[in-house]
C-alpha cells in the first residue's frame, strides 16, 4: 500500500478531474472498474465550477445536425462522439442527478438553479458512493500532480500501461507525500488545455505527450479577446483606453472575410477592453480572426453601429445642419448614437472623414477595426490545439501507446460558447471510458502494481 492508500492493483487511472474525466469514471465505474482519479487541484471540476459562476449552461438545444457543423475542420470527429452522447443524453444525465434544465431564450440549456455547484456535489457523491448494482466506487487523489513519466531501470518494465510503452515509463506524481509512481493497466489523461492555468489547465503535458509519441498541434487560444492595431500606434490611445474600456457596444453587426474567402456575419454586442475588444460577438468570431493573424500578421474587421438604418438613410440626417453643436451632439440627437460610439470614430477615422456626411454614413456602416494579436491563452475562455486526432484510434486511445487514452480539452479540437465545449467534453470522456472498457476486455494481462518512492 502507498503512502497515498493506493491499492495494490489499479486497473484504471484516470489524471484530471474535469468533466471529461469525471465522465470517463463514471463510464468505467458503472461498468464495475475499479478507478482512481488524480488531479493536482485540492478539489476537482474547479474550472467547471467557475464557468458556471455566472449560470452554468450546459448544452444547447439546437438539432444535432446544426450544433455538430460548429465544430468546423472537426465536425466528423466530434459528430461522432456526441453521436452516442448529445445535447439530449446531456440533459437525461443532469435530470439522473437530481438537477433540472431549462431552455433559455437564445436556446442555451441550464440548470434550473443556475449553479454548478450543487450539480457537481450530487456528481461527485454518485461517483463515490454508487447506488447501481455492481458498480465501483470512484476513488480521488487530490493534490496529485502528474510529473512526467518515470522511465524505470530495468528493460522488461518499461511501460505506460500494462507492457506497452515507446519513449515513456510510469505515470510520476507529486504528491503532499511525496513522489509516487503509478503503472496502471490503462489511463485516461483528460488534463485541460491551456486556459485558466491557475484552475489546473496549463498545458505542462504536452512535451510528455510528444515523448510518448503523440502528434501536438500548439496550444492557442480560442474564444479570447483581441489587441487592436490602432491607427497611430499599437492598441487605442490612452484617453480611449482609460475613458472607455469595459464598455459594451451594443447591437451590431461584426462582419468578416479571411483570406481564405470565409465570411462571419452576426449581430450582438462586444466590449472595448483597455487593449482591445473582448465578448460575445468577438469570441463567435475568434478562431477565424486568430488563424487569419496568424497567417497574415492581422486580421481587419468591419463593425455596422447603426445595422437597422441604411447608409442613405445615415447620410440624410447626418446632411441636417448642427448649428453650434459639437460632432458627438450632433450624433447623439440625429442618430442616437452613445460617447463610446461617437468615441470609437474620433479613435479610428481621420478628422476629415468626420466632416463628411457620405464618407461618415459609410464607415457607420463598415467601420474597420484592424487587430494585431489575439490575447494570451491563459486568458482565453478555452484553448485550440493539442493532441491530434489523427494520433488516436476512434476510442481516443494513442496509437503509439495502447492502452493510453485522452479526452477533453487536450484534444486538438475547438468549440464556440453556448455549451458546445462541454457537451463535447463529456461525450469525448464517454467515447474515452468506452474504449478503456473495450482495451480491458481484449487485454489478458494482469493489473499492473503502484509504487512509491
Amino acid at each position: 500500500m502507498s503512502a497515498t492508500a493506493l491499492p495494490e492493483t489499479s486497473p484504471v487511472a484516470i489524471i484530471g478531474a474535469g468533466p471529461a474525466g469525471l465522465m470517463a469514471a463514471e463510464v468505467l465505474s458503472r461498468a464495475g472498474v475499479a478507478v482512481e482519479v488524480f488531479d493536482a487541484m485540492p478539489s476537482a471540476g474547479r474550472k467547471f465550477l467557475l464557468a458556471g459562476r455566472g449560470g452554468l449552461n450546459l448544452t444547447h438545444s439546437e438539432p444535432l445536425a446544426p450544433f455538430v457543423a460548429l465544430f468546423g475542420e472537426r465536425a466528423g470527429a466530434v459528430g461522432d462522439w456526441l453521436a452516442g452522447f448529445g445535447p439530449t443524453e446531456v440533459r437525461a444525465w443532469a435530470a439522473g442527478l437530481g438537477v433540472e434544465t431549462f431552455v433559455g431564450s437564445s436556446g442555451r440549456v441550464f440548470p434550473t438553479e443556475m449553479k454548478a455547484a450543487p450539480l457537481l456535489r450530487a456528481w461527485l457523491h454518485r461517483l463515490r458512493h454508487p447506488q447501481t448494482p455492481g458498480a465501483a466506487p470512484v476513488r480521488f487523489h487530490m493534490r496529485h500532480r502528474w510529473a512526467g513519466w518515470e522511465v524505470p531501470d530495468a528493460p522488461d518494465s518499461v511501460a505506460v500501461c500494462g507492457s506497452h510503452a515507446r519513449a515513456a515509463g510510469r505515470f510520476g506524481f507529486e504528491t503532499p507525500a511525496g513522489r509516487i509512481s503509478l503503472r496502471p493497466r490503462a489511463a485516461v489523461l483528460a488534463l485541460g488545455g491551456a486556459s485558466w492555468p491557475r484552475l489546473g489547465s496549463d498545458g505542462a503535458w504536452q512535451p510528455w505527450l510528444e515523448q510518448a509519441g503523440a502528434a501536438v498541434a500548439p496550444l492557442v487560444p480560442a474564444n479570447c479577446g483581441f489587441d487592436v492595431a490602432g491607427t497611430r500606434a499599437p492598441g487605442w490611445t490612452p484617453f480611449f483606453a482609460e475613458r472607455f474600456a469595459g464598455q459594451p457596444l451594443k447591437n451590431v453587426v461584426l462582419a468578416f472575410t479571411d483570406g481564405l474567402g470565409r465570411r462571419f456575419e452576426r449581430r450582438g454586442e462586444f466590449v472595448l477592453t483597455a487593449t482591445g475588444v473582448e465578448g460575445s460577438l468577438v469570441y463567435a468570431a475568434s478562431s477565424l480572426l486568430r488563424d487569419e493573424i496568424a497567417r497574415a500578421g492581422q486580421a481587419c474587421f468591419q463593425l455596422d453601429l447603426l445595422p437597422d438604418r441604411s447608409a442613405d438613410q445615415l447620410q440624410a440626417a447626418l446632411a441636417r445642419p448642427r448649428g453650434s453643436r459639437s460632432l458627438s451632439s450632433h450624433l447623439r440627437a440625429r442618430l442616437g448614437l452613445g460617447p463610446a460610439q461617437t468615441a470609437l470614430l474620433h479613435e479610428l477615422l481621420p478628422p476629415e472623414l468626420l466632416k463628411d456626411a457620405a464618407a461618415l454614413a459609410q464607415a457607420l456602416k463598415a467601420l474597420p477595426i484592424t487587430l494585431r494579436a489575439p490575447r494570451p491563452v491563459q486568458e482565453a475562455i478555452s484553448s485550440a490545439g493539442g493532441v491530434r486526432l489523427e494520433a488516436l484510434t476512434p476510442d481516443l486511445e494513442l496509437l503509439s501507446v495502447p492502452g493510453l487514452f485522452c479526452a477533453g480539452e487536450m484534444l486538438d479540437w475547438e468549440a464556440p460558447t453556448g455549451g458546445y465545449l462541454l457537451t463535447a467534453c463529456l461525450a469525448s470522456g464517454v467515447r474515452a471510458g468506452q474504449g478503456v472498457l473495450r482495451f480491458l476486455a481484449g487485454q489478458g494481462a494482469p493489473a499492473a502494481g503502484v509504487e512509491t518512492r
